[in-house]
């Protein structure tokens, strides 16, 4: 003869199971190399990152972490509601123009407990990313990000800054140099770019410098690069812009791109098909997005990368 257990005891199963369930989930959440705590991040259009950042103590900001800006970008709005000195001008080179924009210097820059003090920042428009996120108030650039580890996985969505070196035991992979190339003479060197070298299929034994940019969502070649001379752009095809820019390009037939001893195949690239005839020349040939791999592990004080580590 079966018996029914008492509600109580019914409760108490309940509750057992509901918190074994709950600690399950915990176990199996993502967590940062190393243990370390993780910044909570959003993703925009599955590729831009947005986290929270305080200036002078002020907010929380939505700023894009991007690695392919050497410096740290508020737009005018903000600046004008934070009552920022504006401390001159300075030549700013972006993949298709170079403007002269106002300088500042910020008491303070914060993300989570990461804390960076008298950074440089320049006021600039974000038109171009505003119209992809309105929330978006600047870009957090390598001049605060150089002062940390950086892991990103976009599998998991999540993003780790890290300054007191606990990641490295624990990110496993190849360890792809950081090459410097040679700033424009007319170019302040704000923080140095990340910068890899890798051989693509239709450039032969010729190296080719990428800029690592996480601010970006389509790898780009620049057709006035120092060198390199795009002979299969004359089979190229016109498309009506660069990732989430609204800068005409072509695209250029995919290619093999191999990093250290690894191969990736059938890379599409894209060329802007306008550039400003005042942005200099640059050692580097374009643009590689860390959104094409699922993890990225960057290493600014040892000048390495891991790209999907283990």
């Amino acid at each position: 003869m079966k018996h029914a257990l008492p509600n109580s005891h019914i409760q108490l199963f309940v509750a057992i199971s509901l918190a074994t369930i709950r600690l399950s989930v915990l176990q199996a959440e993502p967590h940062c190399p190393g243990s370390i705590a993780s910044v909570t991040p959003r993703f925009v259009q599955h590729a831009l990152i947005v986290i929270p950042v305080r200036i002078n103590r002020a907010g929380p900001f939505d700023f894009m972490v991007d690695t392919g800006s050497q410096i740290t970008v508020v737009e005018p709005s903000l600046a004008a509601e934070l009552h920022l000195k504006l401390r001159g001008t300075v030549g700013l080179v972006s993949v298709a123009s170079y403007a002269q924009v106002s300088v500042t210097v910020l008491d303070s820059l914060e993300a989570n407990s990461h804390v960076v003090e008298k950074p440089l920042a320049v006021v600039q428009n974000l038109r171009q990313i505003q119209a992809a996120d309105p929330q978006i108030r600047g870009v957090l650039g390598e001049n605060f990000l150089a002062h940390f580890d950086l892991f990103i996985d976009y599998a998991h969505k999540l993003l780790c800054l890290d300054e007191t070196r606990a990641m490295l035991d624990s990110v496993h992979g190849e360890h792809i140099p950081l090459v410097t190339p040679q700033h424009p003479e007319d170019e302040l060197p704000f923080a140095e770019r990340l910068v890899i070298s890798v051989h693509l299929s239709d450039t032969g034994s010729r190296r080719i410098l990428l800029q690592l940019d996480s601010g970006s969502d389509s790898p780009i070649l620049y057709a006035r690069s120092k060198g390199l001379r795009l002979q299969w752009l004359e089979h190229a095809t016109l498309q009506g812009e660069i990732g989430s820019k609204t800068q005409q390009a072509f695209t250029v037939l995919p290619q093999d791109m191999q990093i250290g001893t690894r191969t990736m195949s059938h890379i599409s690239f894209v060329t802007p098909v306008s550039v400003g005839k005042n942005v200099p020349l640059r050692d580097e040939d374009g643009v590689l997005p860390t959104l094409i791999f699922q993890r990225v592990f960057i290493c600014p004080a040892d000048h390495y990368v891991v790209f999907d580590p283990r």
